[in-house]
């Protein structure tokens, strides 16, 4: 089994995204890593983040010798407002509906409480929950992995890894500092 977590660093027009390979949900490290310097992105639009990220993730999938079985957004793979496609659903479009995508946010959306398709995950000694949402998947099940997932804090190490990486040197970009 390979399993992609895939992240993205912005920074001035520009960006970093960042995807680091598994051989299962319990790897302590990672059996590869890659990353796509992007140098221009679109601007932020509240409830459109997607326009953003999307493109970003795409482009450091494509230097994957193949797809991976799974892959893994920082973020919502549905919107809890009426099960909105979140990022992590267009992404899933984006790849062919072939490849399931489970999301993992940190932070509650607006209307997360009511929301059927959130399972809640706590880890460690933590009592703030990761957001978790999938496609290709059932929720519960992608829930299962995540807490199987190495490391003893919240956020799971392997997810740590890919968000280092995505923020590792300058990104390109007009006005990268």
């Amino acid at each position: 089994m390979t399993i992609a977590f895939v992240d993205v660093a912005y920074r001035g027009t520009g960006a970093r995204a960042a995807c680091v390979l598994t051989e299962s949900w319990e790897a302590e490290s990672p059996s590869s890593t890659y990353v796509c310097d992007i140098e221009a992105v679109e601007p932020y639009e509240s409830g459109n983040f997607y326009r953003r990220e999307l493109p970003c993730l795409v482009s450091v999938l494509r230097l994957l010798p193949s797809l991976p079985e799974t892959v893994v957004v920082d973020g919502y793979v549905w919107l809890p407002s009426g099960g909105r496609p979140g990022l992590g659903a267009r992404l899933y479009e984006a790849l062919g509906q072939g490849t399931p995508v489970v999301g993992i946010a940190k932070t509650a959306f607006a209307g997360v409480e009511s929301c059927a398709g959130v399972v809640r995950v706590l880890r460690g000694t933590s009592r703030n929950p990761l957001f978790v949402t999938a496609v290709g998947i059932e929720p519960e099940v992608a829930a299962q992995c995540v807490r199987r997932m190495a490391g003893k804090h919240r956020i799971p190490d392997i997810v740590r890894i890919a968000d280092r990486l995505s923020r590792s040197r300058a990104i390109a970009g007009k006005n990268a500092a």
